[in-house]
Formats: C-alpha cells, sequence, structure tokens
C-alpha cells in the first residue's frame, strides 16, 4: 500500500492528541492509586469508606450518610448491592472528587480508587514514542475463524485471566519476513491485537503492547499500523489488571513503532 507521508503525519499527530488527551481524562487510567481485592468476609478498606463484602449477586457495601457514598446521584445508605459484569467496565460510586470502581476479574471481585489528584495524572507530561515511520504500515490479510473461538489469556496479575474472542488471524510481512497475529473482537467491528515483540522490557513495556486494526474488507484486507500501538494501562499505574497477549502473539522482530514505556 502506498502511503502519503503527509496524510500520515497529520493523521498520526491528530491520533496522538487524541490518545494523550484520553490518558489526560480526571478519571482516566492515570488517576488510580488503590487496588483492594475482596476477601471472603465483610472488611474496611484503608481510604474507601463503608464495608464491603461478599454477596450472592457480587458484592455488599454497607454505608451511612456520613460515608459520603453516593450512586447514580442518590446517597448511598444502608445496603447496596453491586453486580459488576466479569471483564467489563466497572459499577463506579462518587466520594467527592473521587471514584470508586468495583470490577469483577477472573471470578473475583476489587475495588479501584480514582483520584484526580494521583500523581500519575498530575505529574503526567506525554507519552515516549519512537518516531514515525512508514516501515510500519504493514498490508495485511485476515484469515476469520469460521466460528469465533474463545479463548483464556494470562494476566499481569499472577493466577489471573481473561476470557477473551478470537476472530481469526491476520498475516503480513515485515521487511520480506511473514508474520502472524491472533486477532480478538473489538466490540465494534474492529480487531484488538495483544502483542509482544523484541523491545518488551528492553525500550517497551514488558506486559504487552495493545493495536487496534479498522475492520477488514470483505476481501479480508487490512492495514497494521505499529505507529499506533499503545501501552496497556499496567505500563502507567501498577494497579491494573491488564491482560496478557496470546502465546503466539510473541514477534521475533523489533517493532520499533509506537509507544515506548513510560516509567
Amino acid at each position: 500500500m502506498a502511503v502519503d507521508p503527509r496524510t500520515l503525519v497529520e493523521e498520526w499527530d491528530a491520533w496522538r492528541a487524541a490518545r494523550e488527551q484520553e490518558l489526560r481524562a480526571p478519571h482516566g487510567w492515570l488517576s488510580l492509586t488503590a487496588l483492594h481485592w475482596l476477601p471472603a468476609q465483610q472488611v474496611t478498606l484503608p481510604g474507601v469508606p463503608g464495608r464491603w463484602g461478599p454477596h450472592a449477586d457480587g458484592v455488599l457495601l454497607l454505608a451511612d450518610s456520613t460515608d459520603g457514598l453516593s450512586h447514580a446521584g442518590e446517597s448511598v445508605e444502608g445496603e447496596l448491592v453491586l453486580s459488576p459484569v466479569e471483564g467489563g467496565a466497572g459499577i463506579t460510586l462518587d466520594h467527592g472528587d473521587r471514584l470508586i470502581e468495583i470490577i469483577q476479574r477472573g471470578g473475583a471481585y476489587a475495588l479501584r480508587v480514582r483520584d484526580p489528584q494521583a500523581p500519575t495524572r498530575t505529574g503526567f507530561t506525554g507519552v515516549p514514542t519512537f518516531a514515525l515511520d512508514a516501515r510500519w504500515v504493514c498490508d495485511a490479510v485476515f484469515e476469520a475463524y469460521d466460528t469465533p473461538r474463545p479463548v483464556t489469556v494470562g494476566a499481569v496479575i499472577p493466577g489471573l485471566t481473561h476470557d477473551q474472542i478470537a476472530r481469526g488471524v491476520l498475516r503480513f510481512e515485515v521487511d520480506g519476513v511473514a508474520q502472524a497475529l491472533t486477532a480478538m473482537d473489538g466490540g465494534d467491528g474492529s480487531l484488538s491485537v495483544l502483542f509482544r515483540d523484541a523491545t518488551s522490557g528492553v525500550s517497551t513495556h514488558g506486559g504487552a503492547r495493545s493495536l487496534t486494526v479498522d475492520e477488514p474488507g470483505q476481501d479480508g484486507s487490512a492495514v497494521v499500523d505499529f505507529n499506533r500501538a499503545v501501552n496497556m494501562p499496567c505500563a502507567f499505574t501498577d494497579y491494573g489488571t491488564c491482560p496478557l497477549p496470546p502465546p503466539e502473539n510473541l514477534l521475533a522482530v523489533a517493532v520499533e513503532a509506537g509507544e515506548r514505556t513510560p516509567r
């Protein structure tokens, strides 16, 4: 595919600006200040109001008006049962400027605290990247599975797993050498790819980087643009639960494109 250098630069600059604006959001990934896994009994948690415990339908919160918690605009008083979806977005409660987020991962429940005053957010100065390079805009062919396949991958937290749906394999070349990546369902027609490469743990984060690939054409044609490879949340915070790539998504080549490790 012929790449127009001016268009490549303009579109990448706009994409980078949007990416960093998203990271700077008051309650984005840079705002995380805590991750508490809930035990099998009721507990109080440091820095988090109320009492928290297990419930048949998820998580039970016991609170009163002095705790200052609210949910869906209503003050929480008494008992509140919260049922976050496995692997999905958490359920949030307001506590002043902070959000208390309840998540379910690997069948376990946890609370995350999102605080706009987190040092990781207030001290954020941008994400280092490799120089934009048209070499890393790769024509690809997507070979879809007859039926999407459920797969289980590991996580940055030992013992934790994530369930995902694999849609097929992206095949492309880098400097004439054949490469392949298993692609997951991006949820909107797009493909989501987690990968490691020879830079992982050296100049890029050791867990994984993520890449979104636009919905392939009817003939399977697709474009894999590694210039848009981004860090997972766990590259910015110790309180992420990020999935790891499937074993086959380890590229022997050094993908010197996209985001570098930020810390």
